[in-house]
């Protein structure tokens, strides 16, 4: 069985919200009235993200001084050992953030080898930036920039498919895929989501809670038919 590992970045490696930290300091504040417009169900998480980032005017040191301030969970390079330990585990750093900024902490935490698919920032003349959104797709449910469904239908870019998608994350833009994946470790925003419509998941507060369950979880993925709550139970008994 192949697995991909689908994990979100912002809020779930990240401690922080890098996006937002980027836009608090270096965006007009302008780009709070396109987040309320987002929050509202105005507009999609792409056009937000495009109209939020053209808002940013600051030269790469500038961004670099605050991407070289970000700390991850602690406990993230431990999970990114104990994935290689499974040969059916193909992980992806999978970000409707920034890539820029997602590709800095991660060479600085030395997992610069990570495979990671985000929205592709782009600089501009004057110290400005757009966005280009090489993961989207036309019809992406929640109109994301990265539409991290169609990344794990097409195996990431592999050349085999996989069985299953596990999905790692804690906001809005994972509900579309947490709807389609075979199982979720969440929190926050996204672990009410998962509770409110009985998707199989399991809470979790640090990549270390993840690590302990991730043996259990792909032996019930192995095991076919398992029921949902069977599911939580076998990786619950870990």
């Amino acid at each position: 069985m192949r697995v991909n590992v689908i994990c979100d970045f912002d809020g779930t490696i990240s401690i922080e919200d890098v996006t937002d930290g980027l836009l608090e300091r270096f965006a007009d504040k302008a780009w709070k009235d396109v987040e309320a417009q987002w929050l509202a169900g105005k507009i999609g998480s792409r056009d937000c993200m495009a109209r939020q980032v053209g808002l940013i005017e600051a030269d790469y040191d500038s961004l670099d001084r605050y991407l070289d301030t970000v700390e991850i969970d602690p406990s993230f390079p431990s999970f990114v050992d104990k994935c290689k330990d499974f040969d059916e585990i193909d992980l992806h750093v999978v970000s409707d953030g920034v890539d820029y900024a997602i590709k800095r902490i991660l060479e600085n935490n030395r997992l610069s080898y990570l495979r990671v698919k985000a929205n592709a920032l782009v600089a501009l003349p004057g110290n400005r930036y757009r966005l280009d959104f090489p993961h989207s797709k036309p019809d992406c449910d929640v109109q994301a920039g990265t539409c991290k469904c169609a990344i794990a239908q097409t195996g990431g870019g592999k050349a085999w498919r996989a069985n299953s998608t596990l999905l790692i994350g804690d906001g809005l833009s994972d509900v579309c895929i947490a709807s389609h994946a075979d199982f979720v470790f969440a929190k926050d925003r996204l672990l009410e989501y998962c509770m409110e419509n009985a998707i199989p998941h399991l809470p979790f507060a640090t990549f270390a809670d993840v690590e302990r369950q991730i043996a259990p979880v792909l032996v019930a993925l192995n095991a076919a038919p398992v029921s949902r709550i069977h599911f939580t139970e076998i990786a619950n008994d870990a």
